[in-house]
């Protein structure tokens, strides 16, 4: 069973229709103590971070209890943000913490560069649509996934640019699209409105949770 985390900050309807077309059995846990049934642990989430905010010490610690114990965990979108330490949306606000690094602005000209020769990145804010993935290395998440796949996106903050970094982006600057540390790994884009390669990366996710 997917624990999918229900913190008012995504549409998890779309989410659950996607994992029972690739024939995962989902439950949204109502209390933090029922994370512990799960054989993975999904966070999604559209919107500011400070959302985040809903998920207390009771579901964090739920939820590193369940990492600990080797339980593949996946961030989506506001939920890959999460991960991370911090994020300038909601300064003060810490995040997960199990990925090093804050997430910025797109277009603050903080991440990697790829506007005009004066450094200028002139990007339109938010990021809605569909762009392709630059691969950096091999993960489990993305087995079958193709170098140059697109995926939907819909965002205004990204993760930085890390050793975690699966696969990249560009937008104005480039930045993490996927990333992936042991059994702990996030996309910023939407799987479950990418097609079938989002379909191929939720299938990879359900596949590791056993």
């Amino acid at each position: 069973m997917i624990a999918l985390i229900d913190y008012r900050a995504g549409n998890l309807t779309s989410v659950k229709k996607a994992l029972a077309a690739i024939g995962a059995e989902v439950f949204v846990p109502e209390r933090p103590s029922e994370v512990a049934q799960a054989a993975g642990v999904i966070v999604p989430g559209v919107g500011h971070f400070g959302a985040t905010r809903a998920l207390d010490r009771e579901w964090v610690d739920a939820i590193l209890e369940r990492v600990g114990q080797l339980r593949p965990l996946l961030g989506i979108c506001l939920g890959m943000q999460w991960l991370f330490e911090s994020s300038d949306e909601a300064p003060g606000l810490p995040g997960l913490g199990l990925l090093s690094g804050t997430c910025i602005r797109l277009g603050s000209g903080r991440g990697s560069d790829t506007g005009s020769d004066t450094g200028q990145v002139l990007t339109k804010i938010p990021h809605v649509g569909w762009n392709d993935l630059h691969f950096l290395r091999e993960a489990s998440i993305t087995a079958g996934v193709p170098d140059g796949a697109q995926v939907y996106f819909t965002h205004s903050y990204v993760a930085p640019l890390t050793a975690d970094a699966v696969a990249t982006t560009d937008h104005g600057e480039t930045f993490a699209a996927i990333v992936e540390r042991a059994h702990v790994a996030g996309v910023q884009f939407h799987p479950e409105k990418s097609g079938d390669v989002g379909l191929r990366i939720l299938r990879n996710f359900v596949e590791l949770a056993g």
